[in-house]
């Protein structure tokens, strides 16, 4: 293949290519440009640095000398200016007599001695191009990561403030108090408590048939004494005080004990009211036993054979005992509370509940299968009440039993009892209660925090966009002016800075 071969004119005509960043080091290694440029551009600097400080009013100077780095071509523009102002200043020989005039020709010789002016205009766009522009922009990129950043916070914190006022709500509902007054609302909810214990002594009342089944399988089976006595006591003789259940008499006066109450708390005001949760992590103090048997599981007990050798003596230990000595037959202290009151006779009572629940699961699970053919061969000489019971009426028996048992043992009634009884733990669960509103609003400070942080990165973002657009167009404008300067120096061929000059 025959060689293509070019004329001078096209030779003389092809493009300088430059890598930007190896300008400075081109023009260097090309002599163009001394090696120790950055002393005498030193001179340069401090003598442009005194030579602003007197300037004349006009509006292109000041904003050459404004907001960017003064660079020669700047310095030869202030010149052709101060050729129009400082005109009056020619003598006779035609030399300017101007301070300024001087100052600024002695800086434009300075700067065209040894090309100087070349070296710093390089050594600037290399700058521009690998430092400022790139730090401008990663900061900008920074503050719209920082504005992200907090807008996901800002989400987040008006969810979960939204949570915790949801569950102070929710808490409330439950408790059945508006939340305005959160001490003196839960003491207010013990007021219902006689209310309560009424419903419990007649529905109490209604479990005649369960007592006297399981009282007749007891003396049937063993002959043992009188069952589940405090149940009894309160089917006979309602909710008494404790005096009355110990003694067996009705007190002629009660000393109802002190009730600390406590200072009534500041109020909350409704739109502080939107959190909720239920409390389900504070201890009860309430423990409900029953031999490590689960009270509705009856294949957990273990009632043995119906024989002879089943010992259903059951031993009651009175949680009180009767003081000797002299009775005046006034009621003091605990003694003055009522039997479902006394958090150890209350114990008492559901323990009994529990001893019924248990011996009614057995049975019903001994009906519905195949042991109830023994049992009913082994209770042929037992009372018609034993006889004539079958898996439905156990089963409405259970159902009864279990509505008093659930009532006693609900989340909400564990805290009712501990209410009335402890004013610390109507402390605790105030405090409880009023720390989830305390959160929200923290995290709706909080929000307010990022939320300004935001505007404030934002601010900073805007700040800085213009700054990086001047600096753009002034780095592309001393390219083309190093370009120009080059291309002269090589008979006007084309010059073309390559590389990260085109990505800015």
């Amino acid at each position: 293949m025959q060689k293509a071969e070019y004329s001078q004119d096209e030779i003389d005509n092809l493009p300088i290519d430059i890598t930007s960043n190896k300008l400075l080091e081109w023009l260097i290694d090309r002599r163009h440009v001394d090696l120790k440029w950055q002393t005498a551009a030193l001179v340069v600097r401090e003598k442009i640095n005194n030579a602003i400080q007197d300037m004349p009013a006009v509006d292109e100077i000041t904003q050459l000398l404004s907001g960017t780095y003064i660079n020669y071509f700047h310095c030869r523009r202030i010149l052709e200016l101060l050729k129009e102002t400082e005109a009056g200043s020619k003598n006779i020989f035609g030399y300017y007599s101007s301070t300024r005039m001087k100052d600024w020709q002695e800086i434009i010789h300075l700067y065209e001695k040894d090309n100087l002016y070349l070296a710093e205009a390089a050594d600037m766009l290399i700058r521009n191009v690998s430092y400022e522009i790139p730090a401008l922009k990663k900061q900008i990129s920074k503050c719209k990561q920082t504005q992200t950043e907090c807008e996901r916070k800002e989400r987040d914190y008006v969810v979960n403030a939204a949570e915790m006022k949801e569950q102070f709500n929710t808490s409330c509902k439950q408790f059945g108090i508006k939340g305005q007054k959160v001490r003196s609302e839960l003491l207010g909810l013990v007021k219902d408590l006689s209310t309560f214990y009424d419903d419990i002594v007649k529905k109490t009342q209604n479990l005649q048939n369960t007592f006297d089944f399981y009282e007749a399988f007891v003396q049937f089976s063993c002959g043992g004494d009188e069952v589940v006595p405090m149940v009894r006591y309160v089917q006979d003789k309602g909710n008494t005080t404790v005096y009355q259940w110990k003694t067996g008499k009705v007190p002629t006066s009660v000393e109802e004990p002190k009730q600390e109450t406590g200072d009534e708390d500041d109020e909350i005001t409704e739109d502080q009211i939107d959190l909720g949760g239920f409390i389900e992590e504070v201890d009860y103090g309430i423990t409900l036993e029953d031999s490590g048997n689960n009270p509705t599981d009856g294949e957990n007990i273990d009632w043995g054979d119906v024989g002879d050798d089943i010992n259903f003596d059951i031993d009651v230990v009175a949680d009180v005992t009767v003081e000797t000595g002299k009775d005046d037959g006034v009621a003091r202290g605990t003694d003055t509370l009522s039997l479902l009151d006394h958090a150890l006779t209350r114990s008492n009572f559901i323990d009994e509940l529990l001893e019924l629940q248990g011996f009614l699961n057995q049975r019903y699970n001994e009906m519905k299968g195949e042991a109830d053919i023994l049992s009913v061969n082994q209770f042929q000489t037992a009372p018609s009440i034993l006889q004539l019971q079958n898996v439905d009426s156990v089963a409405s028996m259970l159902a009864e039993l279990n509505e008093i048992i659930d009532c006693l043992t609900s989340v909400k009634m564990k805290h009712l009892f501990l209410i009335r009884s402890s004013p610390k733990y109507v402390d605790r669960l105030t405090e409880s209660l009023k720390e989830k509103l305390e959160q929200a609003e923290k995290m709706l400070a909080s929000q307010n925090a990022v939320a300004e942080k935001r505007k404030a990165s934002l601010a900073e973002q805007k700040q800085i966009e213009p700054k990086v657009g001047i600096l753009v167009t002034k780095t592309k404008e001393l390219q083309k002016q190093i370009e120009d300067d080059i291309s002269k120096r090589y008979k006007n061929r084309p010059v073309n800075l390559m590389g990260a000059i085109n990505l800015i």
